[in-house]
């Protein structure tokens, strides 16, 4: 699972018929640990998730299980809106 930060939607008028009635974010995946920059991603949304939310993804069949159809072109899917994260940056510590 990928934690991530919705930064944009994405409107598409056409497209593969099973993604219709699904509503697509752009993520901006966060790594706590490292604070590293990483690549913005499309997702599938299916808890109604919006711009500036801090969300759980999943990627591969997982992520077309979660909107139940495993033959929709889907590689990415929020699964949850988190409330909040705790993270020990110095493990051991």
């Amino acid at each position: 699972m990928i934690i991530g930060k919705v930064v944009g939607n994405v409107w598409a008028t056409r497209k593969e018929e099973a993604l219709n009635g699904l509503k697509l974010l752009v993520i901006k995946p966060i790594d706590y640990c490292t604070d590293t920059e990483q690549q913005t991603f499309v997702a599938v949304d299916s808890v109604g998730a919006g711009i500036g939310e801090t969300v759980l993804v999943v990627r591969g069949s997982s992520a077309r299980k979660a909107v139940n159809n495993v033959e929709a072109p889907v590689d990415a899917t929020v699964v949850g809106i988190i409330d909040e994260i705790e993270v020990d940056k110095e493990p051991g510590v």
